[in-house]
């Protein structure tokens, strides 16, 4: 999906899962109403400070918007919980090795 296209179906998704009409988005970013509408048809696209107004009304970080659902279903682990998951597997590894080499 084109970029434009995913910002587009992400705004909307996100606005009506919210149950966000556009005239709340409007007033949340101190647009218009019909500003928002015209950026949902694709008419126009916002400035990246619009960007940062419509995300943070929705309560999401900027690049959400520009995300596929692709994108979205990786799993993102923080690099610590990550260190901390591989010590446990290696741990784990160690324990099955040394039961199974002992027997």
């Amino acid at each position: 999906m084109e970029l434009r296209a995913t910002f587009i179906q992400n705004l909307k998704t996100n606005r009506k899962r919210l149950k966000m009409s556009q005239m709340r988005l409007a007033e949340l970013c101190g647009t218009s109403t019909s500003y928002i509408g015209e950026i949902e048809i694709g008419k126009k696209f916002p400035s990246v400070e619009m960007i940062q107004k419509i995300a943070a009304s929705m309560q999401i970080a900027p690049y959400q918007l520009f995300m596929t659902e692709n994108d979205m279903s990786e799993i993102h682990i923080p690099s610590e919980s990550k260190k901390k998951l591989i010590e446990r597997l290696q741990a784990s590894i160690a324990d099955i090795i040394e039961s199974n080499l002992c027997c």
